[in-house]
């Protein structure tokens, strides 16, 4: 047996054990990739604000909107996403988390969402656990991705040309042929057109599923360094501690405004237990979760106590930070997410024609094999 036989029986039954896993995170991929864009057309009564001269309601006063809107619920974390969008309350309860729309300006209330029943989080939950527990779903997921980038690799290897007179056969479709000869063709040269990009994506994709990945990129960008110390939080004094201190979340909600005036989206996580610190996030651009600068604050006073901003982390944690952007494409805007986009549908449909491929010559096998049979 050949070497690119054994790779062809490889990719063959690797690609059939994970094909409707791989469908599935794809095309689960494709749905999500502009659900931001959907959500702001389809939703724009509550996701949008009219912009006003004024500053921002402070975390506490909008936590305390949440409370009276919602009793039961607990507020974790208050998100503001720009000069025209409404700030988010994000809370939870033993009922169930909600998420909480204000008008960032006067603190009218907008809309309650939950994400149990939401269309888009659904989705992301497929496309990450399956909508299994998560300590199963995201390990099939992501051995499912561990193959997916073993079936590109090996792809690469068999669709390779073993003559020159064959280059120009195998980066075209004979669109001419019968429809089998075009599938056979089309998996194979899409495969290839798709294959860095689409590898790029599964390898971003692994690091929320194993946290050794992240820990990989960090580590070869780096050339070594310790990812667990340069992202480690404060340890405070926890005597004087008093849970969710509107002092400290408003103070450190301005503060880090004053040190990111040019930035445009903020978050501030509130403290829920003892040791808890009021830690604050700030962004250059809306809806883009890359290049954050990210703040530490005494939950009783408010005081500033560790700073880690985006051009002082190094590059081995810039880049895991951006992972997410990577893999969505929101790295590169709306082109980024075209390509995500287009990527992910085409790999959605490669299992497919695989699948189409493998069951065609199967039957041709077995047909082959009856005519041979001799009769009695």
């Amino acid at each position: 047996m050949s070497f690119k036989t054994k790779i062809r029986f490889l990719h063959k039954w690797l690609g059939l054990i994970s094909g409707l896993i791989v469908f599935i995170v794809c095309i689960t991929g494709c749905i999500f990739c502009f659900h931001d864009e959907i959500k702001d057309i389809t939703r724009k009564e509550w996701r949008f604000v009219e912009p006003q001269n004024k500053p921002f309601l402070l975390p506490s006063q909008l936590q305390k909107k949440a409370q009276e809107a919602f009793p039961e619920n607990k507020a974790s974390m208050v998100a503001y996403y720009g000069k025209n969008r409404s700030a988010i309350v994000y809370t939870f309860s033993d009922t169930g988390n909600r998420y909480l729309y204000f008008n960032p300006y006067t603190g009218k209330y907008l809309k309650s969402e939950n994400p149990d029943t939401d269309f888009f989080i659904i989705v992301e939950y497929i496309h990450l656990y399956l909508l299994l527990p998560d300590y199963i779903g995201k390990h099939i997921i992501g051995g499912a991705t561990i193959i997916f980038i073993l079936l590109l690799i090996s792809g690469i290897i068999q669709w390779w040309p073993k003559r020159k007179s064959d280059i120009k056969r195998s980066f075209s479709i004979k669109w001419s042929a019968k429809w089998r000869r075009v599938n056979y063709d089309w998996h194979n040269t899409t495969g290839f057109y798709i294959s860095l990009i689409a590898l790029l994506l599964a390898i971003t994709g692994l690091t929320f599923t194993y946290e050794w990945v992240g820990e990989g990129i960090y580590k070869s960008i780096n050339l070594g360094g310790d990812k667990a110390a340069e992202t480690k939080t404060p340890v405070i004094d926890t005597t004087t501690f008093k849970t969710n201190s509107i002092t400290a979340i408003d103070n450190a909600f301005v503060q880090t405004m004053k040190l990111q005036p040019k930035a445009e989206m903020f978050f501030v996580m509130i403290p829920q237990q003892k040791g808890d610190i009021v830690s604050t996030g700030a962004y250059p651009h809306t809806l883009r979760y890359d290049q954050q600068s990210n703040y530490y604050f005494h939950p009783s006073s408010g005081k500033l106590i560790q700073t880690q901003t985006f051009d002082k982390k190094s590059l081995g944690l810039q880049v895991v930070e951006m992972n997410y952007g990577i893999h969505t494409g929101q790295v590169l805007d709306l082109l980024g997410k075209i390509i995500a986009f287009t990527v992910s549908l085409t790999a959605s449909a490669l299992p497919v024609s695989g699948f189409i491929i493998w069951f065609g010559r199967s039957r041709k096998s077995k047909k082959s094999k009856s005519i041979k049979k001799p009769s009695r």
